[in-house]
């Protein structure tokens, strides 16, 4: 008989998902984007001159914008051709002779430079992508893009969010934009350098709770028989959704009147029993090691008066929420304590405290939580704090890793590079991204996310969590968010928000305007407030206008 506080058993069938969410669907204003072409040549002799393309600077307020100074220099070009036609040709004459010369020059000494990052090897995708296959063995872990200017020549980028960048809402700004399909870097501000990505790192917790458990993996909560008379000892498998019996937050969760309901029913069947009632409960949640609360993390608010977190037990139920309905609600200092008092009275017992479920102990009950892509799908939706602290612990325990936060960095490592995700210089202190130790590098998300978008080894289960821009999840307009000038892009922004003090992130997927599909990240860091985040929106929101043609200037 196995152990009953091994919550890597045998798997049982999957129940009801969780209730889909609505989406608010949303017009989309469009607004132009096309760089401004020279004008025709206005007579044969200037027929071999080279094209002109004026800049185009994406504006927060106003869109695109040509600018004025290339026209005026065109109108003097033009003026002098047909002035001087004979001086023109000659002077083109000579020019294409150093054109070509030249760049014979340039070409030979482009082989000796710093070689063109390599492309993610990302094929075209729709706005959702569809499944592919899952590898047979442990990737290669792919390379992050790199900023490169001595990079091979390509078509001139022309399309700038300088100004949108530049907000001074933004702070310190680390941010980086790729090509999903080439993974060319089109934009780039300290993306090689790690930072707290606050709640984006839910994302990467995803990813490795997928490799390491499997995307139909369900947490188990069980009963068992006690090593005295009359006592039942229930089993904390870590399980954040487990409910008391009473409306909560997390629908279609197990509870604890469910179990008790089969305890009851075992107890009764098994004829060692007659006539001893149940009259004791013991709570196991050894599980998980302490502490139970993230040294760097501030209580106050984020377990109360918040409560965006609860203290991380292998056993709680309701979340150990004072209002259980509410995503959000104050926390109490003993979760595995509340949890045996409502289980004990389920059973008309006594609650006797913490205590261990005896080896090959008679199962009595076990109930199951929704599988784990419904989970990180609650998760990255509302920013789940506590579903992800939960989820993290399980990793690290299935790797092998340990049982405490300090596991969960190695935890995710190794989960990470089982799938071929690269997870050098990553410094990951907490599940959910609201320890400000974490560090993680825009770059990091730019290869990441690719593979998200691309579906690899499962992980689109992510890319369809994400929140949407202007209408699900913490980007939906309920949350402030692509409100006013930034609502071109709503509907095409696929991302997980973050916000904790000295950090507000996004990281995700732009379906850009012109049919691109770009992987970016924003950092806005140092002393920044909540407005980072309509700067962040702007910021998106001028990179989902310039698509393909967004310039690193």
């Amino acid at each position: 008989m196995t152990d009953p506080r091994d919550p890597f058993g045998d798997e049982f069938p999957p129940t009801e998902p969780f209730t889909p969410l609505s989406t608010d669907e949303r017009a989309i204003v469009e607004q132009p984007t096309q760089a401004m072409a020279a004008p025709a040549a206005a007579s044969p002799a200037a027929a071999g001159t080279a094209a002109f393309v004026q800049p185009v600077v994406v504006s927060s307020t106003s869109g695109p914008q040509a600018s004025s100074a290339p026209a005026r220099a065109w109108a003097g070009i033009l003026s002098s051709i047909r002035t001087h036609p004979r001086s023109w040709v000659a002077a083109g004459a000579t020019a294409a002779f150093l054109i070509i010369g030249g760049g014979s020059f340039a070409a030979g000494a482009a082989t000796g430079g710093p070689a063109q990052p390599a492309a993610l090897n990302a094929p075209v995708h729709t706005a959702s992508p569809s499944a592919s296959a899952t590898p047979s063995s442990t990737p290669t872990p792919t390379g992050r893009p790199t900023a490169n200017p001595a990079a091979a020549a390509t078509a001139l980028k022309t399309c700038s969010v300088a100004g949108p960048a530049s907000d001074g809402r933004l702070g310190t700004l680390e941010a980086q934009v790729v090509d999903a399909k080439t993974g060319q870097v089109l934009f780039d501000r300290n993306g090689g350098t790690g930072a707290p990505t606050a709640s984006v790192m839910k994302t990467i917790t995803a990813g490795a709770a997928i490799s390491a458990l499997g995307a139909d993996y369900q947490i188990s909560t069980t009963a068992v028989k006690g090593s005295q008379p009359g006592q039942v000892v229930i089993v904390g498998g870590g399980d954040p959704t487990l409910g008391t019996g009473k409306p909560q937050w997390y629908q279609g969760a197990p509870t604890l009147t469910d179990l008790a309901d089969q305890v009851k029913k075992a107890w009764a069947a098994d004829p060692s029993n007659a006539g001893q009632p149940i009259t004791s409960v013991v709570a196991d949640a050894s599980l998980f090691g302490g502490p139970t609360w993230q040294a760097s993390w501030h209580e106050n608010p984020e377990r109360t008066p918040e409560g965006s977190t609860a203290e991380i037990a292998a056993l709680m139920a309701d979340g150990d929420k004072q209002s259980p309905t509410k995503l959000e609600s104050p926390r109490g200092t003993d979760p595995v304590g509340d949890a045996g008092q409502a289980f004990a009275q389920d059973l008309g017992a006594k609650y006797d405290g913490a205590g261990s479920a005896p080896q090959g102990a008679a199962q009595l009950g076990v109930v199951k939580s929704q599988p784990i892509s419904a989970l990180i799908t609650e998760a990255l939706q509302n920013s789940d704090n506590t579903v992800m602290e939960m989820i993290a612990r399980l990793v690290a325990i299935k790797m092998g890793a340990g049982n405490t936060f300090g596991a969960i960095d190695a935890g995710d490592t190794a989960a990470l590079k089982k799938i071929g995700v690269d997870t050098s210089g990553l410094t990951i202190i907490d599940g959910s991204g609201l320890s400000a130790d974490n560090r993680v590098p825009p770059s990091f998300f730019s290869s990441y996310l690719t593979k998200v978008l691309n579906r690899e080894n499962g992980l689109g289960v992510i890319y369809d969590a994400l929140p949407i821009a202007g209408q699900s999840g913490t980007l939906a307009k309920s949350y402030g968010r692509f409100t006013g000038a930034s609502a071109v892009a709503t509907g095409q922004v696929h991302a997980k928000t973050g916000s904790i003090d000295g950090a507000y992130t996004l990281a995700g997927v732009i379906n850009a305007k012109d049919g691109s599909q770009l992987v970016f990240s924003i950092y806005a860091l140092g002393n920044v407030g909540d407005s980072a985040r309509a700067a962040i929106d702007s910021l998106t929101a001028a990179i989902y206008s310039c698509g393909d043609n967004l310039s690193n200037s």
